[in-house]
């Protein structure tokens, strides 16, 4: 029986198989800010008089800002099953330039701190929480996978990605 697939918080990316897969932000129609989360209401920019935001795809690529790994389990409220296995993760800050912004989000699985460095090149890309994600979480008790998105480092060839990286 196929699991049901449901994103994370609906409404913040694209879905598999929609086209190429992209965080989705929302823009000002009158100060052309860009927010992400995204913003449905009103703007949040202070100084702008607002308008209705529009939705609009985000870069699909930036570059790390910043970068840490998570070696402990979410205390409470956060739910974490004690008796699941745990694996590490690692965090990203990318910042989106045309965007004027950064965003956070896991790494793609695989990806540990020693593949990062600040100004490196990412992607996103889709992912899953879950039994799948290799993050040692598990799927619901209906067998439902939650969606969501992950960083993954481009290669471009000329990249300088060595000496005198690391988080900030």
């Amino acid at each position: 029986m196929p699991r049901k697939r449901i994103p994370v918080v609906a409404g913040w990316f694209t879905e598999e198989g929609a086209g190429e897969f992209r965080l989705l932000g929302t823009r000002c129609p009158l100060c052309s800010s860009v927010f992400f989360p995204r913003q449905d209401g009103f703007c949040r920019n202070p100084g702008c008089t607002g308008g209705k935001p529009a939705e609009v795809p985000l870069s699909p690529r930036g570059t790390v800002w910043s970068y840490t790994d998570g070696r402990y389990r979410p205390p409470p409220p956060y739910p974490s099953d004690p008796d699941a296995p745990w694996e590490p993760y690692t965090l990203v800050a990318v910042e989106l330039a045309a965007e004027r912004m950064v965003v956070l989000g896991q790494a793609a699985p695989g990806v540990g701190v020693a593949d990062l460095a600040v100004g490196m090149t990412v992607e996103v890309v889709p992912g899953v929480l879950g039994p799948d994600s290799g993050s040692g979480c598990g799927a619901d008790d209906d067998g439902t996978v939650w969606t969501t998105w992950h960083w993954r480092p481009v290669d471009t060839g000329s990249e300088d990605t060595g000496a005198g990286g690391g988080a900030r």
